[in-house]
């Protein structure tokens, strides 16, 4: 009787872009991953009680800085070149998106560096990114 290991042993997956693969992010026609904790969903959303443009907006970011090629990744760090280009892209209006970012900000799961830099928490919240070992290579704000 031949066994699960044997069959997976001798299985090629098939070759299809990987989440490092720049050019997928580029073109919205090849479907794309993002992983989002699950503690987003089970303790943040329920604890905090973000409004829909909270949500868009600390999403948009945690796939900036987590979910897609990023230099400054280790530190928690992205940049939004454009604020405008960003509402666009989110269908919001500028004055929305500077409320959702001072929310989201008072609740502590981004930070601003300098204008246009901000620092995104892997777990939301500072506790979360010291319960699960979440350093940020000691980068402190």
């Amino acid at each position: 009787m031949v066994d699960i290991h044997s069959i997976l042993q001798d299985y090629r997956p098939k070759r299809r872009p990987g989440s490092t693969d720049p050019k997928m992010y580029n073109n919205p026609e090849v479907p794309a991953v993002s992983e989002i904790p699950d503690i987003f969903f089970d303790e943040i959303v329920v604890k905090y009680k973000l409004s829909r443009i909270d949500i868009l907006v600390i999403m948009y970011l945690y796939r900036r800085v987590w979910c897609r090629p990023n230099l400054y990744r280790e530190f928690g760090i992205s940049q939004i070149l454009s604020h405008q280009e960003m509402c666009r892209h989110l269908s919001l209006t500028i004055d929305d998106f500077h409320h959702s970012l001072r929310r989201i900000e008072e609740l502590g799961c981004i930070s601003t560096v300098r204008s246009g830099q901000y620092f995104v928490r892997k777990y939301f919240s500072r506790e979360n990114d010291e319960k699960y070992g979440q350093t940020y290579d000691d980068f402190e704000i």
